[in-house]
């Protein structure tokens, strides 16, 4: 769906009334990774670690914090690695604006969807070395507490619910398309529209419809999201102005999104 329709709001809608926990969220950006979702790894600062290590033992004294010389010390699991725990209940994954990837990311998100499973490399050694079960303690996404992670590997216990969005800039492979639920949302209507701002604010009735108008009536000539909307109406309530000056704020605060609709954009 176009931008400003409650794409990403899915996810929070869904982990709210299920009671699922809080949204781990992915923001995609053009240089985001399979490795990005899962885990995160700092080498150097593991490095310093052991520097810092080595020179207590040289007797060089207590060095600056705790240097923490494990591997384990230096990685951090991502949303994905995060929602592929397991949980005795799904965690919900919003993988948000994924046309802003990478060619090559949603065919590598392919098979760690559908395993539910990956492994971290740096955390195998010790796993091959040792006849038990070796564990690590590692910081999941959003969280200071650490989690186990036996082996060296993560398996989900009940899939993630996963919520991908886009604004519908790119075409997707088939072989992932077919793996997903499609939903497209489309500009809300005036009853959509009206329904929307009960939910969310508290205008009174005549103001409201006052500013759909206007935004219905600006929207037939270039493309706006609906949270234009409610924020017009929520800083033109606040602000405690007459109706011109409200009308000139909503304005201001409902341009197009393309320029090409207004002439000169923002």
């Amino acid at each position: 769906g176009p931008p400003g329709t409650g794409k990403s709001s899915l996810a929070y809608a869904v982990a709210r009334e299920l009671r699922l926990g809080p949204v781990l969220r992915w923001n995609i950006t053009s240089r985001s990774t399979l490795a990005d979702g899962l885990y995160q790894y700092d080498p150097l600062s593991r490095l310093y670690a052991a520097r810092q290590a080595a020179w207590r033992e040289r007797g060089g004294g207590p060095g600056d914090g705790d240097p923490g010389g494990g591997v384990e010390d230096h990685l951090r699991l991502g949303p994905l690695g995060t929602a592929l725990l397991p949980y005795g209940r799904p965690r919900v994954l919003l993988v948000d604006e994924i046309d802003k990837s990478d060619l090559d990311l949603p065919n590598d998100l392919l098979n760690v969807l559908e395993e539910g499973q990956f492994e971290i490399p740096e955390l195998m050694p010790a796993a091959r070395h040792s006849p038990g079960d070796v564990t690590a303690e590692v910081l999941a996404d959003g969280s200071d507490a650490p989690v186990r992670v036996t082996r060296g590997r993560i398996r989900c216990r009940a899939f993630p619910f996963v919520v991908l969005t886009s604004n519908g800039e790119r075409e997707f492979p088939p072989a992932f398309l077919r793996r997903c639920v499609r939903l497209k949302l489309r500009r809300p209507g005036r009853e959509q529209l009206t329904e929307i701002v009960r939910a969310h604010l508290d205008t009174p009735p005549g103001e409201a419809e006052h500013l759909i108008d206007r935004f219905l009536t600006r929207a037939a000539d270039g493309e706006l999201a609906t949270d234009q909307l409610l924020n017009a109406l929520y800083l033109t309530g606040v602000a405690g102005l007459d109706a011109d000056s409200r009308d000139g704020l909503a304005e201001r605060l409902m341009p197009y999104l393309s320029a090409t609709a207004d002439g000169d954009g923002f």
